[in-house]
């Protein structure tokens, strides 16, 4: 366990497994590294790494992976005071694959793993540390029956509380079908004051980003990938290029996005400056391998628009 839980700004919860990148074919064996991930912790990490003070809350499993990722996100500067060791699962396994350059293959492991068994039970600790922003995504609405009731639990009494709630859509289909995801779905974006979503991710919430504003929602914030994002408010809406850069690895650029875009709503930030801060951190993510690895502290911040091939000295 980290730190203290004083003064907590943001709360995550979720499912962090541990991650193999593979460096070829995953059937042909050879060489991977050992690293964790997870769409809630990965946004705790980029959070924490532009000075916020950020508790991520789950379940890990009591074995040597679960002490990866406690230990990682100790590191991190993330507060894992709330989760929950539990020795009846295992903590859950993701292996990527490198299947072409700008491909890559994700093999889940996690059906009945530790993080798939946070339950209602889990909640009230975590609201008690009485967190300024909650960031949930669909994801952990996915894992089982029980993670999706301590959800809708926790969006409800967080936005009770008086919160700002952030959801990422985050659609799985590995995971969950359309058809099971979409009333999930649209429960959860009920009570949220942030929607982010892709096009595709937002035709599951039955609705369009306008009418989503007019039915509570604050920011609806629509990711393009590398056409950049837009976000839609009751002032109108605003959009925002993305930074063109080598693409090394894609995964996480979405999570970093979101924690951009989050961090900016806690400055009290103008929508632009949270749709430029969010494309910041999502080209920070596809510019380095790992979900996580490569991505800036609040310093670095200005690199991305260093010109190619600048040396800083």
């Amino acid at each position: 366990m980290t730190g203290t839980t004083a003064g907590v700004e943001v709360l995550t919860a979720g499912e962090t497994m541990t991650a193999i990148r593979c460096d070829q074919l995953l059937r042909l064996g050879g060489r991977a590294s050992v690293s964790i991930a997870g769409a809630e912790s990965n946004v705790a990490i980029a959070m924490a790494r532009l000075g916020h003070r950020v508790t991520w809350s789950g379940r890990v499993g009591a074995d040597e992976s679960g002490e990866l990722i406690l230990r990682t996100l100790a590191a991190e500067g993330v507060d894992t005071s709330t989760v929950v060791r539990d020795d009846a699962a295992a903590t859950g396994l993701l292996i990527f694959e490198q299947r072409l350059p700008d491909v890559t293959r994700v093999e889940y492991h996690r059906a009945g793993s530790a993080g798939s068994r946070w339950r209602v039970a889990d909640v009230d600790a975590a609201l008690a540390l009485t967190p300024r922003l909650v960031h949930v995504t669909g994801v952990t609405a996915a894992l089982s029956a029980t993670t999706r009731d301590a959800l809708a639990l926790l969006v409800r009494r967080a936005r009770e509380g008086g919160a700002v709630v952030s959801l990422d859509v985050n659609f799985r289909s590995r995971l969950w079908s359309r058809e099971e995801a979409t009333p999930v779905l649209r429960e959860l974006a009920g009570y949220a004051d942030i929607v982010i979503a892709s096009p595709d991710e937002l035709e599951l919430l039955g609705s369009d980003a306008r009418a989503l504003v007019a039915a509570g929602a604050r920011d609806v914030v629509i990711k393009h990938g590398a056409e950049g994002a837009t976000a839609i408010t009751e002032a109108g809406e605003e959009s925002v290029a993305a930074h063109r850069v080598r693409v090394v690895d894609s995964i996480g650029a979405g999570d970093a996005f979101s924690a951009g875009y989050l961090s900016a709503v806690l400055d009290d930030a103008d929508v632009g400056e949270r749709l430029r801060r969010g494309t910041a951190l999502g080209a920070f993510a596809v510019a380095s391998a790992g979900d996580w690895e490569g991505l800036p502290t609040r310093d670095e911040l200005d690199l991305i628009g260093v010109g190619e091939g600048a040396a800083i000295r």
